[in-house]
């Protein structure tokens, strides 16, 4: 019994900690090194051209800050699921649509899921800091029930729901679905759901729990006592979730901050970029070109630049 608790809560929360550290570095360093030998953002504003022309800062970017805000608000607000997404048959006409539960679902998973995160923090730290503990006390405002039932346990695993639901139930995207997506929804709903478990049904002594959180950051662990079976469940889903990261596309949180379409300002028309990665060439200009074929070309009646 004491080698399965060592392995499920020592072992391997460690070597998910290290797969998904030495697996996000390094899928990052290969996005950083991939070469970008011109400008390639994507855009749907008008850029910056002449004065009198209104161009969009924003949506199209001329400036390196812009960029940095571009890709800021699509991290913090997931602008691009706020377009038109949706397309449907009504009669004759192909009507464009926002898909706006696929927007609220999204948003509110994201920012919960961080939210959750910061949370848990506090099982790590000691004193915990003002600011995650000010975050516990926002997130538990309505002050329901006892212990008290967090906004973002509710909004998570709602998300999820909706998330699971849109995959199953419209046919185009499980047209488009792939298993690892079904996966990544299953863990996210096996952590979530363990976690809510864990809280607010089969309680576990939380100064236990902080002792051992505390002790695994010091490389000095203390397996709790006390905790039961769902507690390593909990944390082995936790730890797989954790280590599958960096092989799936989950990896976007990392991902989406590298991503030369977006982090790119759009300024091709007031800077010239040449490509770092030219190398010297030998070339046959049209002029060396015209001097090899120029009686062929007088004898067949074509034009020449030099008669």
């Amino acid at each position: 019994m004491n080698l399965v608790r060592i392995f499920f809560g020592l072992v391997v929360p460690y070597a998910a900690l290290v797969t998904f550290l030495i697996g996000v570095t390094y899928r990052s360093l290969q996005w950083a090194r991939a070469p970008v030998p011109f400008r390639i953002p994507t855009t749907c504003g008008q850029q910056r051209s002449l004065p009198w022309i209104r161009s969009s800062w924003l949506e199209s970017p001329h400036t390196g800050f812009a960029a940095a805000c571009r890709v800021a608000t699509e991290a913090l607000t997931l602008r691009s699921l706020w377009r038109n997404e949706t397309s449907e048959l009504r009669g004759a006409r192909l009507v464009y649509g926002r898909s706006r539960w696929l927007a609220l679902a999204s948003i509110a998973f994201h920012w919960s899921l961080l939210v959750v995160v910061v949370r848990h923090l506090r099982l790590f730290l000691n004193p915990v800091p003002a600011v995650i503990s000010n975050l516990i006390d926002l997130d538990g405002f309505f002050r329901v029930g006892v212990p008290v039932v967090y906004l973002t346990d509710v909004a998570i695993a709602a998300a999820l729901l909706v998330l699971t639901w849109r995959r199953f139930a419209k046919p185009r995207m499980r047209y488009i679905s792939l298993p690892t997506d079904y996966l990544a929804l299953c863990l996210l709903l096996a952590v979530a759901g363990s976690g809510i478990l864990l809280r607010y049904v089969f309680r576990t002594g939380m100064a236990e729990i902080k002792q051992y959180a505390v002790s695994l950051t010091m490389f000095s662990p203390h397996l709790p006592q006390d905790a039961g079976a769902l507690f390593y469940i909990h944390v082995l889903l936790a730890s797989l979730l954790i280590a599958w990261i960096p092989f799936s596309k989950l990896a976007h949180m990392a991902g989406i901050w590298l991503s030369p379409t977006r982090n790119l300002a759009n300024n091709s028309r007031a800077k010239r970029h040449v490509n770092p990665w030219n190398y010297p060439v030998q070339v046959h200009t049209y002029e060396e070109w015209e001097n090899e074929f120029r009686p062929k070309m007088k004898a067949a009646g074509l034009p020449l630049e030099k008669p």
